[in-house]
């Protein structure tokens, strides 16, 4: 079940990357409650976990703002997001438990069904999911932390490319040659899949680029 704060979150990144809210424009509590029909201790609790997530600035007596990524920022990002993903892939091809086997095909399975049904929405959930027992497979606390920083920043730059045509399909498919990696044991390969899977170049950085261009537009 997604809490309310969690849900509201997602709700404000999205308008915060398709431009809706602009760089720099206060972010006013009340005002936000209203549009989403809550009240402010929702709202407040989203505002803190976007701050932390690099989406908000929240400044004593000034209160929130929203903060600019520029798209070579973002490119940054993926690239780093990408050998975090990597490493953690590495590791799991040769650390995994059975508990995090488990876990991990769970959450491959749940893609699947959110893939199947063509709901990419659904399959936003159930990825972020999948992501986050990757990383607890890797063993290793630090880059734990630091993958789902990163992947907290980059989630609904993530979300926008699973909109594109038959993204969810192609993305099931790279998880599941990644799932096949680490069930074989084959560290350079899992690392090699998961790198390839975030990496942001060509066709894929064209398209997010369009994406953030669509959803401007639709926002006007």
């Amino acid at each position: 079940m997604v809490s309310t704060a969690h849900r509201l979150r997602d709700e404000i990144e999205g308008l915060i990357v398709t431009g809706v809210l602009a760089p720099g424009e206060k972010l006013d509590e009340v005002q936000l409650a209203n549009r989403f029909a809550v009240s402010r201790t929702p709202i407040r609790e989203a505002l803190q976990q976007l701050a932390a997530a690099g989406f908000v600035e929240i400044r004593l007596r000034r209160g929130a703002t929203v903060v600019r990524i520029g798209p070579e920022r973002l490119v940054e990002m993926f690239e780093v997001m990408a050998e975090l993903e990597a490493m953690c892939a590495r590791l799991a091809a040769r650390r995994l438990s059975d508990a995090d086997r488990a876990a991990l095909l769970e959450a491959h399975a749940s893609c699947r069904a959110a893939a199947e049904r063509e709901d990419p929405d659904a399959y936003y959930y159930e990825n972020e999911r999948f992501h986050y027992a990757l990383y607890r497979a890797a063993r290793n606390g630090v880059l734990e932390e630091e993958a789902r920083r990163m992947h907290a920043r980059l989630k609904p730059y993530r979300r926008l490319q699973l909109r594109v045509r038959n993204r969810v399909g192609a993305s099931w498919r790279e998880h599941d040659g990644i799932v096949q990696a680490i069930l074989d044991g084959d560290p350079v390969q899992a690392a090699d899949r998961a790198r390839a899977h975030v990496t942001v170049q060509g066709e894929r950085f064209a398209d997010l680029m369009a994406s953030l261009a669509q959803y401007n537009l639709a926002a006007e």
